[in-house]
């Protein structure tokens, strides 16, 4: 006897009856329509140097969780292999904030006393981009996310603003993070733009990096009155995004950093999952 029953088909049912194979190929598909798998995310952990060990945000999860998302933080590894297998099983890849990208991924030396970077975080983030964008999955980078996405293709960052490039802006504000503090201007044509129908956006700020040459293919999506890069995207990527601002800390309250965790999420989900 089947071990589908399709009710009143009994044309099918009669031609079918005892096919497993069959059954178990259908039943698959009938549930592959039914049942909304969600896109699980894999997450760049952060670094303690102190503890010696990963830790991660809420706000990160949270914000990928309400958009639709399955969030898991990726271990502390630069196992080619194991990355492989963990990465085959994400449908996107969020790059998170942290320590200062290491200025040898962008090939100058670091200014004295003001960097604290992990370089086993920069080799691992370098693999997991790459095969990310081999692979056409969809990219969320903030703040260091942004940073570290455009020194890996090729761009340069401003190792500290302060130094580098003083403004009156306010980059590194204190707490409350999830309240703005300066503005930014997104351009027209951007997916950004289409995203939040607007071309200005108040946005809150916490980095003493940022980005200053724009890495080849890369394409600014918004920029501060300091003339900051804000926000880029890769346009022959089917989904790479990163604002220096951070939307995980104020997605509760705002509706335009829950836009952007949405459209991430939105665009892995067109990626076929493993079940």
């Amino acid at each position: 006897m089947s071990i589908v029953d399709f009710g009143d088909n009994a044309e099918y049912n009669n031609a079918h009856a005892g096919n497993g194979v069959v059954d178990t190929i259908v039943c698959f598909l009938f549930l592959r329509q039914v049942i909304v798998v969600k896109p699980v995310i894999g997450v760049m952990p952060l670094w303690d140097d102190e503890k010696d060990s990963i830790w991660m945000l809420p706000g990160y999860m949270d914000g990928i969780s309400q958009a639709g998302g399955i969030p898991v933080v990726f271990p502390f590894s630069a196992d080619e292999q194991e990355l492989d297998q963990l990465m085959n099983l994400c449908s996107g890849f969020l790059f998170t904030g942290g320590h200062d990208v290491s200025p040898e991924v962008y090939g100058e030396k670091s200014l004295p006393g003001l960097i604290e970077s992990c370089p086993k975080r920069d080799k691992m983030e370098t693999m997991i981009l790459r095969k990310a964008m081999t692979a056409d999955k969809p990219v969320l980078g903030i703040c260091r996310g942004i940073q570290f996405i455009n020194a890996a293709l090729g761009g340069t960052l401003y190792q500290d603003l302060p130094t580098q490039h003083p403004s009156e802006v306010n980059h590194h504000q204190s707490s409350p993070y999830d309240v703005p503090v300066h503005d930014v201007s997104i351009m027209e044509s951007s997916p950004l733009y289409a995203c939040l129908g607007t071309e200005h956006l108040s946005v809150n700020s916490y980095h003493h990096q940022a980005v200053n040459k724009i890495a080849h293919g890369l394409v600014p999506m918004a920029v501060s009155s300091d003339a900051l890069v804000e926000a880029l995207y890769k346009p022959d990527q089917r989904f790479l995004w990163a604002v220096q601002w951070h939307p995980e800390f104020s997605w509760q309250t705002d509706h335009n950093s829950r836009k952007i965790f949405g459209a991430f999420v939105s665009a892995a989900r067109q990626i076929p999952s493993v079940f």
